[in-house]
């Protein structure tokens, strides 16, 4: 039980998507799921600015973002 706070219930259906709250919600995943593979790219080694295959980092992040709106999509909460 919440004491003086009001909980919002977020409840996305097939017509909320369209809605700016859900593009909110899925565009911050989507960063933060960039940001995980980009890491996971990287490795837990010491890697060197100018040794990195940027080419494949933002190939394997990006491809990981759009995983994560189409997961959005066609997830029903």
């Amino acid at each position: 039980m919440h004491r003086g706070k009001t909980v919002k219930t977020i409840k996305i259906g097939p017509m909320e998507m369209f809605s700016l709250e859900f593009w909110q919600f899925a565009g911050e995943r989507a960063i933060k799921t960039f940001a995980q593979a980009g890491v996971a790219f990287l490795g837990g080694g010491t890697v060197g600015l100018f040794t990195v295959d940027w080419v494949g980092f933002f190939s394997i992040a990006a491809g990981s973002a759009l995983l994560s709106i189409l997961t959005s999509i066609i997830t029903k909460k």
